[in-house]
């Protein structure tokens, strides 16, 4: 099939008439089966309803009706979301074989509305807890880059069906980087909201988590944030309805004269040297394209990772049912059962001090952004691991706890920055690299709009190199 195969494109082609829905859905469908057996990508498929919606697309159109700015797009759900008429797993054995979930998530319900055609569940780590995709109800997900390393998580089989274009692009979600990572590695776009942009009925304990999808280009991440923003009566944290039009801001607000910061380590992490270099350089062209002002300050911050994983204990917890724990301890994939392990008997004084450490972070990122508009850092501090999670512990010749290869997202998280992942280019052995830009709060549009003039400046390859796989 000659098409673009972004979410712009196939959508516009469906509403021109230039392509059917259905048509789109027979491709990406052949696409899954001839690639899904060696990415695990999809861990779901729901083709008779996807073809329903389709259908109705179709009829729109022939009618003369517009079926929407995402008309006939098929899409992956990842597998910690609700899709009605699918089962959400959350990527567990305690959840797996369930049956239907009965309601869209919020998102997923907006992304019906303006015509894109759920095809299926993506996979995801048990409760989203790591960043790899590999557990005991779906074994291990790939990366098409090279499937003997991991696409990232915990957005990881959302990042491999877009980078092995199976699908133009999969719901994604990032409680401490998890649409950004999977970007990184899988070389797509990624971007997190501002805490609230979209609306999420439950936020969770931490309410660090911010919906969002997996793409390869900025335009596809402005049209679905502009159909999936705004608040909902459920969601007490959602913000206003935006005041722009993302798919227009991206080509014409102004960020000349911003105040942009490059750090390599946020004054904290060790980085890969490769790693280092191949964003910084992006960075460099981004400061230069996008006619910013050059801040040279250092950033020293309390160190995000350690506030992180303090203060999201309580998310795991909100996940389980009555009689899970500890009576299926062994049901549970190994990261999952330290976390619960560690924090059975949190007591609230250890809490506290947790909240304590995050309410000081929050601070220096407000003097932070009290003298910038912009920082940039790498998204990760390595390239891909190997998928089955053996994740490095030492970095840059520094011995470090594993979670330190991606230290930089979980920022943007605690503190409801928007941020986005875009490509900054290839290690030498192929695999990708993400930098990430990080604005002020609520200001998405500026985010969106510098990855645009990145993506002009350095154009990415969309797709893994192969990929799609095709029916013998």
């Amino acid at each position: 099939m000659d098409l673009d195969f972004s979410v712009v494109g196939t959508a516009d082609a469906v509403r021109r008439g230039e392509i059917k829905a259905t048509e789109l859905l027979d491709e990406c469908l052949d696409r899954i089966q001839s690639g899904n057996g060696e990415l695990t990508a999809f861990v779901h498929l729901d083709p008779d309803s996807a073809r329903r919606a389709a259908e109705e697309v179709d009829r729109a159109v022939a009618e003369g009706r517009d079926p929407g700015p995402l008309a006939g797009v098929p899409f992956g759900v990842k597998d910690l979301e609700d899709c009605a008429g699918m089962p959400t797993s959350h990527g567990s054995l305690l959840y797996k074989g369930r049956g239907p979930v009965a309601e869209d998530s919020v998102p997923v319900a907006r992304l019906r509305a303006a015509g894109a055609v759920p095809i299926g569940k993506t996979a995801a780590p048990e409760f989203g807890t790591t960043c790899f995709t590999s557990t005991k109800a779906w074994g291990t997900t790939r990366n098409p880059w090279d499937p003997a390393m991991t696409p990232g998580g915990s957005s990881g089989g959302s990042a491999a069906a877009v980078a092995a274009a199976m699908v133009p692009f999969c719901t994604a979600s990032d409680g401490g980087g998890s649409t950004r990572i999977p970007a990184a590695f899988a070389g797509l776009v990624g971007h997190k909201p501002s805490f609230g942009r979209i609306p999420h009925p439950h936020p969770g304990a931490s309410e660090t988590t911010s919906f969002g999808a997996l793409v390869t280009t900025v335009a596809d991440a402005a049209r679905h944030l502009d159909v999936t923003a705004g608040p909902h009566p459920r969601d007490r944290t959602s913000l206003p309805a935006p005041s722009v039009r993302y798919e227009a801001a991206i080509e014409e607000l102004d960020v000349s004269g911003l105040r942009a910061v490059w750090s390599a380590d946020l004054g904290f992490a060790p980085v890969d040297p490769e790693v280092a270099e191949i964003a910084e350089a992006a960075a460099r062209d981004l400061i230069a394209a996008a006619r910013l002002h050059h801040v040279d300050r250092p950033i020293q911050l309390t160190d995000p990772v350690r506030v992180w994983l303090s203060c999201g204990s309580a998310d795991t917890w909100t996940n389980l049912e009555p009689g899970m724990y500890p009576d299926r301890e062994e049901d549970f994939d190994p990261p999952v059962q330290r976390a619960l392990r560690l924090t059975a008997d949190y007591p609230v004084a250890r809490f506290a001090r947790a909240l304590q450490r995050r309410w000081q972070l929050e601070d220096e990122v407000g003097d932070l952004f009290a003298d910038v508009d912009v920082v940039i850092t790498p998204t990760t501090a390595v390239p891909a691991f190997p998928a089955e999670g053996r994740m490095p512990r030492q970095i840059a010749g520094v011995d470090v706890e594993a979670v330190m290869a991606v230290p930089f997202t979980m920022l943007a998280n605690l503190c409801w920055n928007p941020a986005i992942s875009v490509p900054a280019g290839l290690t030498a052995s192929g695999l990708p690299v993400g930098v990430q830009v990080m604005v002020r709060r609520h200001a998405d549009e500026v985010a969106l709009r510098l990855a645009r003039i990145l993506e002009q400046a350095r154009p990415w390859p969309r797709t893994a190199p192969g990929w799609p796989r095709r029916a013998a």
